[in-house]
């Protein structure tokens, strides 16, 4: 078993965020749950070198069953991942634009989806799905993800802009910055964009636009906030998170999960890895 997140080399930092190993048995389980995955700030490509996963979008009750590699675009509303029983998912998580500067393809074509890496990366990736399914070694693994991810760097087809600097700040800006030097005025400028230009390369780069981007961010902090400190009232994790009250926690709850921050929390304190005593932080 492992349950791991990790930075990735160097070399690959200014195009991915983070490694994430997971792997859990459930051979012996009776009934294996439910992942309720929220919307959190990332596009992904995951990798599922044992048994693959199924998603149900919740607000269509669409299911679709994941291929063994996928690209991953930006989430804005809750889905069940339904896993098997011999669950592993290699998950690299893109800086903010990475993605886009990777494929060139527009991020909102992938919004609240997702496609066979195959189709996009062709010969390439198929060898490493098969490689990854041949090895039980967990830092075999991780070299061989991450020389695929240097051969996709080598051939990136777009560069990085002020814009990506901008998204990344706004990742990591809930905990610490004021809410006045969050404006979407002041972001625009920082990225040397009109508020327009923002928007629209926001969509292009990130699949939705820098509003929902950063409510998401917010959104993520504070379920990982819960996570992490499950005691704690909901209104000392809001104003935490850089809520401006719990009312507007709530609002979020409901447009992303259909839940309220209650039943989320119940229906989250099931999902697959809490068989093992781990939460999601």
């Amino acid at each position: 078993m492992i349950y791991e997140y990790r930075l990735p080399s160097p070399a690959l930092r200014g195009y991915v965020r983070l490694l994430q190993l997971i792997h859990l048995d459930f051979s012996k389980a009776a009934v294996v749950p439910f992942k309720p995955y929220w919307p959190r700030p990332d596009n992904c490509l995951a990798f599922y070198p044992r048994d693959l996963e199924t998603v149900e979008y919740v607000n269509s009750g669409l299911k679709q069953a994941k291929p063994r590699s996928a690209l991953i675009g930006q989430p804005t509303i809750v889905t069940n991942r339904y896993v098997g029983r011999d669950f592993f998912v290699f998950q690299v998580v893109f800086q903010p634009g990475a993605l886009y500067r990777l494929t060139g393809l527009p991020s909102s074509e992938l919004t609240n989806t997702f496609v066979d890496a195959e189709a996009v990366f062709s010969g390439e990736i198929r060898q490493v799905n098969e490689r990854l399914s041949s090895t039980g070694d967990y830092e075999d693994m991780v070299r061989i993800v991450e020389d695929f991810l240097h051969f996709l760097i080598r051939r990136s087809r777009r560069d990085s802009l002020p814009i990506d600097k901008v998204s990344q700040l706004m990742l990591n800006s809930h905990s610490v910055t004021s809410p006045l030097m969050r404006s979407m005025e002041w972001l625009a400028s920082e990225a040397c964009l009109s508020t327009k230009q923002f928007y629209r390369k926001s969509v292009e780069r990130l699949g939705i636009g820098p509003k929902l981007f950063d409510r998401i961010v917010r959104f993520d902090q504070a379920i990982k906030l819960r996570n992490a400190t499950p005691g704690r009232d909901w209104l000392s994790i809001a104003l935490e998170a850089n809520y401006y009250d719990q009312k507007h926690l709530v609002r979020d709850f409901r447009e992303f999960t259909t839940l309220t921050p209650t039943q989320f929390a119940q229906q989250e304190s099931k999902a697959p890895e809490r068989t093992f005593g781990i939460a999601e932080k």
